[in-house]
């Protein structure tokens, strides 16, 4: 029986949209070094307020990915 070994590494994600494009962008700049993303799992919600208004979204997430042997 073959086993795998993940790997997962924390990033925190922005976007001057909305949370879920936050989480989007992290993804896709880890994608740009990191290669098999299986997985990301959201572990925190915030964003930056300016003038009573939601400026930036940000997501803390965390990537899965598997290790290559």
């Amino acid at each position: 029986m073959r086993t795998v070994v993940f790997k997962v590494i924390e990033l925190e994600g922005t976007s001057a949209r909305d949370f879920s494009d936050a989480v989007a962008n992290a993804v896709k700049d880890a994608g740009k070094t990191v290669r098999g993303i299986e997985r990301v799992v959201v572990d925190n919600l915030e964003a930056r307020v300016e003038n009573n208004r939601l400026k930036e979204y940000r997501a803390r997430v965390r990537i899965i990915f598997k290790i290559e042997r």
